[in-house]
């Protein structure tokens, strides 16, 4: 099947090249010369594990193209993935969809015969028939359907999460439509990936729906972290204990500095203001944005209490700038608000990422960059882990007291053992635990 892909960010670099890789053929399309020369050189604009030699090799047998070629590129596709940013809307949080609306206007100009238009991007409920009118309006001979296909990947394990999905959602009311799809996703059969059919706006509030009851999640275990500190218990055993529970699950339950991401910031914000313009206000979601911003900041407090309020004048080795770890992604990550905050405070910081420096020093004034964890922590007074990347997870505590001033660790993911890191003769601090 030949498929084209409006976009070349993280969704839909990823989805082209699983796409080649099942087989279709292929080509993604982005406005970004710079960007498409790269990719036809096998330069990989993100870090993400995997993904590279999936590129090069669908590269090398012909079934993944890269071009600014739009218009030829959707003549020839029986599919036209849109897959471009929808970023949030400055002033009142709703997403961008002018991206969005400016790729559907380019896919009909260049439709020839039936085509369906796939939303991959993040939307709100009801963009679907905006893009359809969009599409309808420009071009009202056209022989087209507009379906929503939402993604639903993790950053760090985007390769294992598309080829082998949990589900597939897919909106639309078209037996055409479904048929193109089914024949798109045939080759995951094997893998008895659900194909979930629902209407279109069904299966655009499934992905916030989704997002917002994950972000939920990571804010609950956050507060209950706070509340194991003042009452002596332990949030990680409270953790273990309800996510044995099979309505509850474990995932999502680990305490640490709030969520940031791509999706879950800007995807609560939106949902949230799509649910007050529908006169349906989801007070769980504002409650969890609200908390969620002020944890960021909390965390500064945080650690601007392991020297009695005092933090000015210290220096801080800051482990961890990404939001998560096996990303380079720090958008929204807590690293920027902690560190913006310590520095508000006077701290001086240096930081050690293996991947997030470079963004990280596009946003972040006077903060020493350094080679490794050792040079990070070299004269600090505080040892800050921000982000569980695995590289931090047996650090040489002998080794990283001998190169710091005071051997002070903060622990903000909970990474070490108490007893391990208090007999290396560090002071020890992490959350929600005794």
């Amino acid at each position: 099947m030949h498929i084209a892909i409006v976009g070349t960010g993280y969704v839909g670099l990823v989805s082209g090249a699983c796409f080649a890789d099942f087989g279709h053929i292929v080509t993604c399309v982005d406005k970004d010369q710079k960007k498409i020369d790269a990719l036809r050189a096998n330069q990989i604009p993100i870090f993400e594990p995997g993904l590279e030699p999936i590129v090069s090799s669908n590269q090398k047998q012909g079934r993944l193209k890269f071009t600014t070629d739009l218009a030829t590129a959707v003549r020839e596709a029986d599919a036209v993935f849109i897959a471009v940013g929808t970023p949030s809307r400055r002033g009142d949080g709703h997403a961008d969809l002018s991206y969005v609306q400016n790729a559907a206007r380019e896919i009909a100009a260049a439709m020839n015969g039936f085509t369906v238009v796939i939303t991959k991007s993040t939307v709100p409920v009801g963009t679907g028939d905006a893009v359809e009118a969009t599409i309808r309006a420009a071009r009202p001979d056209a022989d087209f359907e507009v379906v929503s296909n939402p993604e639903f990947l993790r950053e760090g394990a985007a390769i294992d999460d598309f080829k082998h999905p949990d589900r597939i959602v897919v909106g639309t009311d078209s037996q055409r439509a479904r048929t193109v799809l089914s024949e798109i996703y045939r080759p995951l059969y094997l893998n008895q990936a659900p194909l979930l059919f629902t209407s279109r706006r069904t299966s655009e509030l499934i992905k916030y729906a989704a997002n917002a009851f994950l972000a939920t999640k990571i804010t609950f275990i956050n507060e209950i972290a706070d509340l194991c500190e003042k009452v002596g218990a332990n949030v990680q055993e409270v953790a273990h204990g309800i996510g044995l529970d099979k309505r509850i699950g474990s995932k999502f339950l680990h305490a640490g500095p709030g969520y940031g991401g791509s999706c879950f910031p800007k995807d609560t914000l939106a949902l949230a203001r799509t649910a007050q313009e529908a006169g349906a206000a989801l007070r769980v979601v504002e409650t969890v944005i609200s908390v969620n911003d002020a944890r960021k900041l909390g965390m500064a407090r945080k650690v601007s209490q392991v020297f009695d309020g005092k933090v000015h004048g210290k220096t801080i080795a800051v482990l961890g700038l990404t939001f998560k770890p096996n990303t380079d992604d720090i958008r929204e990550a807590p690293a920027l608000s902690i560190i913006a905050a310590l520095q508000d405070r006077g701290a001086v910081v240096r930081a050690y990422d293996p991947q997030g420096m470079h963004e990280a020093a596009k946003l972040l004034d006077q903060v020493t960059y350094c080679e490794d964890a050792y040079d990070c922590a070299r004269g600090a007074d505080a040892l800050l882990i921000v982000t569980e990347w695995e590289q931090f997870r047996a650090l040489d505590l002998a080794r990283l007291r001998e190169v710091m001033k005071a051997p002070v660790m903060i622990d903000l993911r909970n990474i070490y053992r108490h007893d391990e890191v208090t007999h290396a003769g560090f002071a020890y601090h992490s959350i929600g635990r005794p």
